[in-house]
């Protein structure tokens, strides 16, 4: 009982804020507007945008497979990686990043500990692309004259953030070392970054490997380039107007919309986030709600056909998993006090 009220507790920040952002999108939503716009997209389009979302997540797989060093076979990355978006579409705590980190272990070969700082590094970097992007969306947004500069000043503090990383991979045992200090003279530290930074630490491993930092690197553009244009197209279908540009800043508030706390899956925070930023471009609320909502229909779309194949393939269930990951859980928060 103390555990469900201890993890109830921790879902109600998150709730709030869903709930808060649902009720202002329905405030200043004409449906009669956004099921006309429905109806009149166009869904041939639609149908390409579609394909993409499923391209989008088998690049996300080979992503993930250059940091695991090519180790596991892609299909067992790909079903993974499908299985923790579906966990994450439906669980609470972002349990889905365990969760295929979890689930690849099972069948891989690989450790848990080995798998895990990978997903870091992935979300470290998806970070820094999502940044790099909104900013450069502001200039479009604001009409900024410097555009150029803007953008060559955005391009620097990233190759600046990743000479600082591949500084910190060079100097892994130091920076732990600085760390320990640290966190014996303020003991919060330990408390709120000591496992999470050893597994970035661990992670940044990939850039000093020159050779396997530019595949990783090259993959991961890939990736986002297949996302902008799946947006491009999915917002072409309601908005014949739409501008490849506009992505940049749609995508990159929808990636931040994403990291806000809020229910599962972003309910919410990832609608208002990319509805409020092509009602920028547009005007058009109602609209722009539309595209939101075919844009979570898309990310339910594969990772329910993917995840759930290779949930049915392993002989897992939604519950099963749940379980299995929430037992990980306790049994690390049970742990953590005697290491």
């Amino acid at each position: 009982m103390s555990d469900f009220s201890k993890n109830a507790k921790r879902l109600i920040p998150g709730a709030l804020i869903s709930v808060i952002l649902i009720a202002v999108l329905l405030y200043f939503v004409d449906f009669q507007t956004m099921w006309e716009s429905i109806k009149n997209a166009n869904y041939s389009i639609l149908a390409g945008s579609a394909v993409l979302s499923f391209l989008w997540l088998m690049g996300r797989a080979k992503v993930w497979q250059t940091l695991l060093r090519d180790k596991p076979k892609y299909s067992d990355v790909l079903f993974s990686a499908g299985e923790g978006y579906l966990l994450n579409a439906i669980l609470p705590f972002r349990l889905g990043e365990v969760g295929r980190v979890f689930l690849l272990s099972r069948k891989s070969g690989m450790t848990f500990s080995e798998i895990l700082p990978t997903i870091v590094i992935e979300r470290v970097m998806d970070l820094l692309f999502s940044a790099g992007m909104l900013l450069i969306g502001l200039t479009y947004v604001t009409d900024a004259q410097s555009s150029a500069q803007i953008g060559y000043i955005i391009g620097g503090v990233m190759v600046a953030g990743l000479v600082m990383m591949y500084a910190l991979a060079r100097n892994r045992e130091w920076a732990l070392d600085v760390f320990h200090k640290l966190s014996k003279r303020w003991t919060f530290l330990e408390k709120v970054g000591g496992s999470f930074l050893e597994s970035f630490l661990t992670g940044l491993g990939v850039l000093t490997d020159g050779w396997l930092f530019l595949r990783f690197l090259f993959w991961m553009t890939l990736n986002w380039f297949v996302a902008i244009v799946a947006y491009h197209l999915m917002t072409l279908s309601f908005f014949p107007q739409a501008q490849f540009h506009w992505m940049f800043f749609v995508l990159g508030a929808a990636a931040f919309g994403g990291a806000i706390p809020a229910l599962p899956g972003g309910v919410g925070t990832f609608e208002g986030a990319i509805s409020g930023a092509l009602f920028l471009f547009t005007g058009d609320q109602s609209t722009s709600l539309a595209v939101a909502l075919t844009a979570r229909l898309y990310n339910y779309l594969n990772s329910v056909v993917i995840g759930g194949i290779g949930l049915m393939r392993e002989g897992q269930t939604l519950s099963g998993v749940y379980q299995q990951l929430m037992n990980l859980r306790n049994k690390e928060q049970t742990e953590t006090p005697e290491s």
